[in-house]
């Protein structure tokens, strides 16, 4: 159906550090299936459990049913342009959407029975000079929680939101009842639940006295920090904290579980629900944590306080959080990644990566998604991988934990031409430690993150290309194992372009040569809750590992002595130099 795409090794361009050509050609992965799309797609998502895609798209959005490509509802809003699309499941067959226009106005709407309703428009413009815009928007799994950053006048704060969930989904059901209903000629519209705001976190400012306490030094520090270049003349006044409110920091945020889950003892988190939101500040070295609870009625714009405060040596460039959130990731200043545990409430391990001079852009953990979240192993006992991009387009693996040693493996080398600079990098959740490139030459391949040994290519018709290089509009499916992504035809009319675009489809699982990289499920290991019995594995992994401690011990020891030796030798040579000198 579609011209088969040529095998070739060098279409790779600078991702080996060895230029020498591979000895083994690499193969392609053939196209799958194809879709037309509707007029500029500009986004894609999947549900977590592979039944549905979301298109959002001019006019409006769309759901598709993700295993026959056809289309299972649409709402179209004439002159609307959505650029940002979100889909979790409520319920069984029925889906939370959040979306975000080109106006930055953030909607959220439901799926069931074959029906798009609009239930909310979060930030409506009553007043077009004090105009609310959506940065980021994301919705929580289960859609019980969502958060935004959102700018207005140059000022930029976040937002958490608690979804009346249970409320929607007996809304939806009466709406979907009322539909069926032959006798009602026209349904009403439905008053929908409204959603609650749970708290708003500003930037912090500096305080108008000396600090008193260890969270107030650290927020003091952060904004002295990103005051500008003559930051060291700021002293603890009210004119420093008017400087530093002309400047609105960015907002990077992540929803935590409950560490007391380790166990695997669901009874307390049936839902598996948060519990918490991790937060910084672009600009600050201190990562808050807060509690997500209802503000008291009784009170108005209170000052939620973070419940916790991990700071960090280096100015936070990026961050991750592992799929059980008990372990963040830190990207920092100067090549640092700094691992956290939250059970514990210290470092699990600081790496540095070997070239100093590059900057971070994205952290990501590698993690057995084919084990649920609360199976995962106990923390700190196992090392953790990490993928870790960087700005001038090096990726790195980084291996760390508890006691080990750090190892860090170069996996794509900074290109040289601009046009292998990758656009994606991401790993692949259901293959082992497999990661997808894309780069701006619109070349895409999966390459073995540990090994760093190219998996196969995977190319379009020699008609279409990436939609929009820089910025591909594309989405995994986790359960048919699946990547889709548009293609744009080959053409110089815009227009022709935007109306030949096409949705591309690549099975992994079909395929033989991705079978030996797809993950598998394993079965889940013992799991230790509380601090006690991490203390004890612990010190039970100190016990079994006495005698290599105690061997590197003694070895250490006698490199000392030898060194030792040496520099009396060196001194006496030259006390005796100086005595013959005189």
């Amino acid at each position: 159906m579609f011209p088969k795409a040529k095998n070739t090794a060098e279409m790779l361009g600078a991702g080996k550090e060895d230029a020498k050509p591979e000895p083994v050609q690499v193969p392609s992965l053939e196209l799958t299936d194809v879709a037309q799309l509707p007029e500029n797609t500009n986004c894609l998502t999947c549900t977590a459990d592979g039944r549905f895609l979301g298109l959002a798209h001019t006019q409006g959005l769309s759901v598709w049913c993700a295993s026959s490509f056809t289309p299972a509802a649409e709402w179209l809003q004439p002159q609307l342009e959505l650029i940002f699309i979100q889909m979790t499941r409520m319920a069984e067959m029925t889906y939370l959407l959040g979306t975000v226009d080109d106006m930055g106005v953030a909607r959220v709407f439901g799926f069931h029975s074959d029906d798009i309703h609009l239930l909310n428009v979060i930030n409506i413009m009553e007043d077009v000079t004090a105009r609310s815009i959506f940065l980021t928007f994301d919705l929580h799994e289960g859609g019980h929680y969502g958060a935004a950053s959102i700018s207005c006048n140059g000022v930029v704060w976040l937002e958490v939101y608690q979804f009346p969930v249970e409320q929607w989904l007996r809304e939806l059901e009466m709406m979907s009842s009322l539909k069926k209903d032959e006798n009602l000629t026209e349904v009403s519209d439905m008053k929908w639940s409204p959603f609650t705001l749970m708290m708003k976190l500003s930037p912090p400012t500096l305080p108008t006295e000396k600090p008193v306490d260890f969270l107030t030094y650290c927020l003091t520090v952060d904004v002295i920090r990103s005051s500008g270049p003559h930051k060291e003349q700021y002293s603890f006044s009210s004119d420093a904290a008017t400087t530093k409110t002309r400047e609105s920091p960015r907002c990077t945020q992540h929803f935590l579980l409950p560490c007391n889950g380790a166990n695997g003892d669901s009874t307390a988190n049936p839902a598996g629900l948060p519990v918490a939101v991790a937060v910084w500040w672009s600009g600050s070295t201190s990562l808050l944590q807060y509690l997500l609870q209802k503000p008291p009625k009784n009170k108005t714009d209170v000052t939620p306080m973070p419940e916790m405060l991990w700071p960090n040596a280096k100015e936070i460039l990026c961050s991750a959080v592992s799929r059980c959130t008990y372990l963040i990731a830190l990207g920092l200043e100067d090549a640092m990644v700094c691992i956290w545990n939250r059970q514990s409430g210290a470092p699990v391990s600081i790496v540095l990566v070997p070239e100093e001079t590059i900057a971070f852009s994205r952290i990501q953990f590698v993690d057995n998604w084919s084990v649920p979240a609360q199976d995962c192993d106990i923390v700190g006992t196992e090392p953790v991988r990490m993928l870790v991009s960087c700005k001038n387009g090096a990726i790195y693996m980084v291996t760390a934990g508890l006691g080990m040693r750090s190892n860090t493996i170069q996996h794509f080398q900074g290109p040289k031409d601009s046009r292998d600079f990758p656009t994606v990098a991401i790993l692949v959740p259901f293959l082992q430690a497999v990661s997808l490139i894309m780069q701006r030459s619109g070349k895409m391949f999966l390459t073995e993150a540990i090994k760093r040994e190219t998996v196969c290519y995977l190319t379009l018709p020699t008609s279409h290309q990436i939609a929009s290089l820089y910025n591909p509009v594309y989405t995994l499916n986790a359960e048919q194992r699946a990547l889709l992504i548009r293609g744009d035809q080959e053409t110089s009319d815009l227009l022709e372009r935007q109306n030949q675009s096409r949705l591309f489809v690549f099975y992994f699982s079909q395929s033989d040569i991705i079978k030996p990289h797809i993950d598998c499920p394993r079965q889940p290991s013992l799991h230790h809750g509380t601090l006690e019995e991490i203390c004890n594995v612990y010190l039970e992994q100190r016990a079994q590992s006495v005698d290599d401690r105690n061997k590197a011990l003694e070895q250490a020891w006698g490199n000392m002595q030898k060194t030792a030796s040496a520099l009396q030798r060196t001194r006496q040579s030259r006390k005796h130099q100086a005595n013959v000198d005189k």
